[in-house]
């Protein structure tokens, strides 16, 4: 039998907003959900906002997650509805959540939820202040208000905490990769002048040789690299078991980071997940570019 679509008042409207407001529409939605009945069932298509789910309060009320979550472990043995680009909409639907955490940009999936009568929160994408902004948005959502600010409160202390431990300290400049091919620099992506990654590097005490871009991202060639000439490289990994490849950095020996050693990877999913483990991962970034200050 099909289910009668639940009324959810005025927040049908706001998803047209997705692409001109994120953060507001992102809070906005959440404070509706509070005003109805809180979810019981909750899926999450974002791994760092499973993260979140579970830091809360909220992880024992999550019924399924994407394919790549893998943290906390307690997720490991929940369904699977596909993610971003593959999200198994019929799936979805047989789980019967009340609640369903989606990317700001699956304006389809989110779409069809709402023609079911599901919630829907619009997860959006950005610095270490949206992350704080983000875990209230979904305290608020699925009643877990304490808990939230419990993770928010304990976040700001520990990033407040390690910029002072590098305060006054040189800052030396930093290029953050995410990924490259391997064996080759090849297809090298690295931090930009804007998200969460380029503002973990700012607390940890770097600075960011792509932080007069505004992307969050930066394909960069070897030309680029040898002009930026970082004094220090951090390579980030989600894979924390594949062996270290710092021998693809040998074609660029003038640059001062391989010159004086100091090409440093820094392997765990804190490192690329924008959840409540940043502070941890904002630390090694810090004991990386400033040892003498541990």
């Amino acid at each position: 039998m099909s289910r009668r679509p639940r009324k959810l008042g005025t927040v049908p409207k706001w998803i047209r907003y997705w692409g001109q407001s994120p953060l507001l529409v992102l809070l906005l939605l959440a404070t509706a959900l509070h005003a109805q009945k809180l979810p019981t069932r909750i899926i999450s298509i974002v791994p760092a906002a499973t993260e979140m789910l579970f830091a809360i309060g909220a992880g024992p009320r999550v019924v399924a997650v994407s394919s790549f979550d893998r943290e906390p472990a307690e997720v490991r043995t929940l369904p699977n509805v596909g993610a971003l680009l593959d999200p198994d909409v019929e799936k979805i639907l047989s789980l019967r959540p009340d609640l369903v955490v989606v990317y700001g940009t699956q304006r389809d999936l989110s779409q069809q939820l709402e023609r079911a009568g599901i919630a829907r929160f619009g997860y959006v994408h950005g610095g270490l202040s949206d992350i704080l902004k983000t875990l209230t948005a979904l305290g608020a959502a699925t009643g877990d208000t304490d808990g939230a600010q419990r993770v928010v409160t304990a976040l700001g202390a520990s990033l407040d905490a390690i910029r002072a431990k590098v305060a006054g300290r040189p800052r030396p400049r930093t290029l953050l990769v995410f990924g490259h091919e391997p064996g080759t620099l090849r297809n090298l992506y690295a931090s930009g002048g804007v998200g969460f990654l380029h503002d973990m590097l700012d607390v940890a005490g770097g600075e960011d040789v792509f932080g007069d871009i505004a992307r969050e991202s930066v394909q960069a060639t070897t030309e680029q690299l040898i002009t930026r000439a970082p004094d220090v490289v951090i390579e980030l990994r989600a894979d924390d078991e594949a062996p270290p490849d710092l021998d693809a950095w040998t074609v660029v020996p003038s640059i001062p980071a391989v010159r004086n050693h100091r090409v440093v990877v820094l392997a765990g999913s804190e490192m690329v997940t924008a959840g409540p483990r940043v502070a941890k991962a904002t630390e090694r970034i810090a004991r990386a570019l400033h040892p003498e200050a541990y």
